[in-house]
This record gives structure tokens, C-alpha cells and sequence, in this order.
């Protein structure tokens, strides 16, 4: 009997499909620089970008299923000019000496076909937390020609508003609506 019931389990678990595990990685900070852009008086658009962001991305491709969970230093605004750095690093806008980070946390990750296409999740800025939905304009999984390893990439993008955060110095002659891009990069751990 115990040899019957061994030779079925043994059946089974050759018959059944192989489980694909959800696979985790690790944000790429060098080729992961959120961009931002929002309307100057209406005479241009300016577009900033943080220079420092961590966190980790995982990926079910079987299940269709993944999270998001990414970090941006805020005090690493990079306007481009200095003392434009330090000025929205105050307490009108990001208020870095407070909140020196911007979170994104999925709460879930939505398919189209064999690829994500939105991620959902909570977006903290200045310690206001907002749902918002990431809209992915490209994805491309598979092997990193310079490091050897499976890799991720993908660009994103979400409007938001200055004023739900707190952070609505100047508006309307400054836009309101921020546009937020965040191409990024991660390898498979």
C-alpha cells in the first residue's frame, strides 16, 4: 500500500504543471531617476528629476501577480540649478528637513496578457498618503547584457496634483498638476 500510494504521489507531482515563483528585484539606483514636470506661470514646462531612489519590485509572471515598493530621497531634487534645490526642498513644497522621503507602495499590480500595465498603490508625499495609479508605458524582462543577471525595465507615468500633498505654494500661477515619470531599472536577486 505505502508503496502504491508513494508511486501515485509521485504521479501527481510529475503530471502537475511547474509553479512559477514570484521573483524579487532590487531597484537599479544609477538608471532610476524619477522625473517631474509641472506648468511655470503658464510660460513653460519645467522638468526636475531625484537623483536617489531604492526599493524592490516582484514579479509573478504565472499568477500575474506583483508588488512595487519604491523609495525617493527627496533631498535629492536635482532642478538643475542650486539654490532652485534648495527652494523647493523648503517647507512650501517638499519640506525635506521633515520628510526627506517619497513612497510608493502597490497595493495591487494589473496585467494586460503576460505583462503588468497598472500598478496601484498608496503615494506618500510631505506625510500625506494618496491612492494613485502608475500607467506602464513599456516593460521589458530578461537577461542584463553587462551584468549576467535577469533584469527588469519599465517606464511609468501619474498626475498628480500639488495641492493634495500639501505642497500648493504659488498655485494656479504655478501649475497644479504634476506629472510624474519614473523610468527604472532593477535586477533580479
Amino acid at each position: 500500500m505505502k508503496k502504491q500510494f508513494a508511486g501515485l504521489v509521485l504521479a501527481l507531482a510529475a503530471s502537475a504543471p511547474a509553479l512559477a515563483a514570484s521573483e524579487t528585484f532590487v531597484i537599479d539606483g544609477t538608471h532610476t531617476l524619477p522625473r517631474f514636470s509641472y506648468s511655470h506661470l503658464g510660460f513653460s514646462t519645467q522638468l526636475s528629476r531625484f537623483d536617489k531612489t531604492t526599493g524592490t519590485i516582484v514579479v509573478d509572471k504565472a499568477a500575474k501577480t506583483g508588488s512595487v515598493d519604491i523609495v525617493i530621497d527627496t533631498r535629492s531634487v536635482n532642478t538643475g540649478f542650486p539654490l532652485f534645490n534648495e527652494h523647493i526642498q523648503g517647507a512650501d513644497f517638499l519640506d525635506t528637513a521633515k520628510y526627506p522621503t517619497a513612497t510608493f507602495k502597490s497595493t495591487k499590480v494589473v496585467f494586460d496578457g503576460d505583462k503588468p500595465a497598472k500598478v496601484e498603490g498608496n503615494l506618500t508625499i510631505k506625510g500625506v498618503t494618496k491612492p494613485v495609479t502608475l500607467t506602464i508605458t513599456s516593460f521589458v524582462a530578461g537577461p542584463h547584457p553587462m551584468l549576467k543577471k535577469e533584469a527588469i525595465g519599465a517606464n511609468a507615468t501619474v498626475t498628480i496634483k500639488r495641492t493634495d500633498f500639501n505642497a500648493g505654494k504659488y498655485t494656479p500661477t504655478v501649475g497644479d498638476d504634476v506629472t510624474i515619470e519614473l523610468p527604472v531599472e532593477a535586477i533580479k536577486q
